[in-house]
């Protein structure tokens, strides 16, 4: 289990996290539901070590073994589609390319560039690389932005499958009855419903 213990975080003068608790499965796919600008980001932001709260402290998560799908899928543009992958997998998991473009139903993709996906395809390949990085959690903010709802689904079902364990944060209400739980957040500061 992850124990988010008292967490305060400030940008300036707005709060987005005050005195927040909170405690996670490390397992299974939780959705984490709530309003555009709430601090569900800041809250994987805070989970990756990439914000330091002011106070509180965060227990049971080695944030070096988590894997994050950012809201921008920050491609390089002079990569091709298997090389994103190919540049974050060891040598000797190479062979695991056509299964994340499987996975991401991006298959017959490899050669591509990002100039020459769709806004949904880029938001896979981004996906397909955060999930062949690996780790002990994946938080995924927003993975499926510009995806159709129906292959949205599709992938989901395939994560949950694999029992991959996820942290996801999402505005989709049609993928919540495929998470094995779901946190309605408020905010900010950010609070639980």
């Amino acid at each position: 289990m992850i124990q988010l213990e008292h967490l305060s975080l400030s940008f300036g003068p707005q709060p987005v996290l005050r005195d927040f608790s909170l405690t996670l499965p490390t397992e299974g796919i939780t959705a984490l539901w709530g309003p555009s600008g709430c601090g569900k980001t800041t809250l994987l932001r805070v989970l990756a070590g990439l914000a330091r709260p002011q106070e509180g402290r965060v227990v049971g998560l080695d944030p070096s073994c988590c894997a994050l799908l950012f809201q921008e899928d920050r491609l390089l543009p002079w990569r091709t589609v298997e090389q994103h992958l190919s540049d974050v997998l060891p040598p000797q998991r190479l062979g695991e390319i056509p299964q994340w473009l499987e996975l991401t139903e991006l298959s017959g993709t490899q050669g591509l560039y990002p100039a020459q996906l769709s806004g949904g395809m880029a938001r896979r390949l981004a996906l397909a690389r955060c999930l062949a990085l690996g780790g002990e959690l994946y938080l995924l903010d927003e993975p499926f932005t510009g995806v159709d709802p129906e292959r949205a689904r599709r992938i989901l079902l395939r994560l949950r499958e694999r029992e991959l364990p996820l942290l996801l944060v999402t505005h989709q209400r049609d993928l919540l009855p495929l998470a094995h739980r779901v946190v309605e957040l408020k905010g900010p500061p950010l609070e639980l419903v």
